[in-house]
């Protein structure tokens, strides 16, 4: 491919609030093409009509197999949901397509796994728990923070049809905290529940907590606590095209990377 050449890109789940929302940024972009859509219905349809967005005439499948081996792409960008977006993300892997995956609720020895496979094919991709480059920022700036904030809990909130909790950003908040933070405890040493869960989830001694509500989209607010203070890191996507600059950023990086990375502030300049 010379550079001048657009990225084909296959984008799944196209009925999707996130998968919509890319093809939408695909068709204004001038470096990406969408040469087809994976869902297991509407077989043989065009996402144009489909979606409504007039000239973009690419094929729907139902079958990734037919797909990939009859469209080529270079790129597969996947906000399906797990399940699906592992089955998806290992078509790739054996096709050698390079994948961009928005899909949470990857292990970490799932995505070693992956990483392995990719290597030996000299493969570039990305799993991205989060492609707003705001929300990256806040997970950069929460790991210099917990070097000198041990003391500190997350709270995420977003909408109510998000199916996992707690989000792929807060669980890849606080491991990056771990690497700065000197582990410990947090609350007082003879606290209790009064109320089972009420103190949130345990990540090494810190809380995180899950909002669901209609209205929110992705927001999330990392608190440190020290002696007479208190610095709060917070992020708000109001709308999904928040996404689509670091999904667009990752689409055109991994056409560069030779190995899987995880987590979108490793692609950053």
């Amino acid at each position: 491919m010379t550079e001048k050449e657009p990225i084909r890109v296959v984008v799944a789940g196209p009925r999707g609030r996130m998968g919509s929302e890319t093809i939408r940024m695909i068709a204004q972009s001038s470096n990406l093409t969408l040469v087809a859509a994976v869902d297991h219905g509407h077989d043989g349809e065009r996402i144009e009509d489909l979606l409504g967005i007039n000239g973009l005439s690419a094929r729907i499948y139902a079958d990734i197999d037919a797909c990939f081996s009859q469209e080529q792409p270079d790129v597969l960008i996947d906000f399906t949901h797990p399940e699906v977006g592992k089955r998806n993300l290992q078509k790739a892997i054996d096709y050698g397509v390079r994948p961009v995956i928005g899909t949470s609720g990857f292990s970490n020895e799932e995505v070693e796994n992956y990483r392995n496979q990719m290597d030996e094919k000299k493969l570039g991709g990305i799993i991205a728990p989060n492609f707003a480059i705001g929300a990256v920022l806040v997970m950069k700036f929460s790991q210099m923070a917990a070097k000198y904030f041990p003391d500190a809990e997350i709270i995420e909130l977003h909408h109510d049809k998000k199916k996992d909790a707690p989000s792929g950003t807060a669980i890849k908040t606080a491991e990056l905290m771990t690497k700065t933070r000197q582990s410990k405890k947090q609350g007082a040493p003879d606290e209790k529940e009064t109320l089972a869960g009420a103190r949130g989830a345990d990540f090494d001694g810190m809380r995180i907590h899950s909002v669901r509500l209609p209205g929110l989209i992705a927001h999330q607010e990392v608190l440190f606590g020290g002696k007479g203070e208190l610095l709060t890191l917070r992020h708000d996507s109001m709308d999904r095209t928040s996404f689509m600059t670091g999904v667009h950023y990752a689409t055109n990086t991994v056409m560069n990377l030779d190995t899987l990375v995880y987590g979108l502030e490793n692609i950053l300049d």
